[in-house]
């Protein structure tokens, strides 16, 4: 049996007719942490927005597979009935939309993807409290408007909170450690460290070594000029916080 989540092969992808992707190969197994760093420009956010169906950019070249469908072929929202889910970097706010409405939706929205019962009210909001714990958010956040007079930290504990409740079976955290105090940071690590199980797969974009303090990456990716240009161990990110990322454009420069 083939044990891959997700496997992208050769991917090319573009925006207003530049291309910013240039053949991407991943695989993601499940119980898998991979982490994908690299300078501003190099295709991290284009990669997740891609894999995510994000309209503003055009797949030129090579395919995406998830747990064995097509995951190119599918919408943005049957991306996530699926089981792929996207933290973004700077969450929107949705005013006027309580956060256990739009929740509830979307829970229920994936059970009617997936052809099971709708949870009830009384269902759903235990669902809520347990899975608030799993990231100290306070209720009363919890049932405001999605975001709304949010901080930066709520925001992106919000996205860890709606990450549990979906149970994704791939996640996308990209540059959730952006604008974070080291609080919110261990918060959030924390949150996504018990959501880990054997059965899903975490994807971590950032810059920083920090967020991989708390998070421990089984393989880290380096991104430059929309190609995956080292993979390795831990051991990886560590050696390029160490160096920076002229050691990485410079190594690539002088191979082309």
């Amino acid at each position: 049996m083939d044990d891959i989540l997700l496997k992208v092969n050769d991917l090319h992808a573009a925006i207003d007719g530049k291309e910013i992707l240039k053949g991407i190969n991943l695989e993601i197994r499940p119980g898998e942490v991979h982490a994908i760093m690299g300078p501003n420009g190099s295709g991290k956010s284009t990669l997740s927005g891609v894999l995510a169906g994000d309209p503003r950019f055009t797949v030129t070249g090579g395919s995406a597979t998830f747990h064995g469908v097509d995951l190119l072929a599918l919408s943005p929202e049957d991306r996530s009935h699926e089981g792929l889910f996207l933290s973004f970097q700077y969450p929107v706010e949705i005013p006027g939309v309580s956060m256990v409405n739009f929740m509830r939706a979307a829970v229920n929205a994936k059970r009617a993807y997936l052809r099971e019962a709708p949870l009830s009210a009384s269902d759903f909001l235990k669902l809520m409290r347990q899975k608030r714990a799993i990231v100290e958010l306070d209720n009363k956040l919890a049932s405001r408007s999605v975001n709304e007079g949010f901080s930066g930290g709520e925001k992106k504990r919000n996205e860890i909170f709606q990450m549990a409740v979906l149970e994704p079976r791939l996640s996308i955290l990209d540059e959730t450690d952006s604008g974070l105090d080291i609080d919110a940071l261990r918060i959030v690590a924390g949150g996504v460290n018990k959501l880990k199980t054997s059965h899903n797969a975490t994807i971590v974009i950032t810059h920083y070594q920090r967020l991989l303090d708390y998070i421990r990456p089984d393989v880290v990716h380096i991104l430059y000029k929309g190609r995956i240009v080292y993979t390795g161990g831990p051991e990886l990110a560590l050696e390029l916080e160490e160096k920076g990322y002229d050691w990485i454009k410079q190594q690539v420069d002088n191979e082309q």
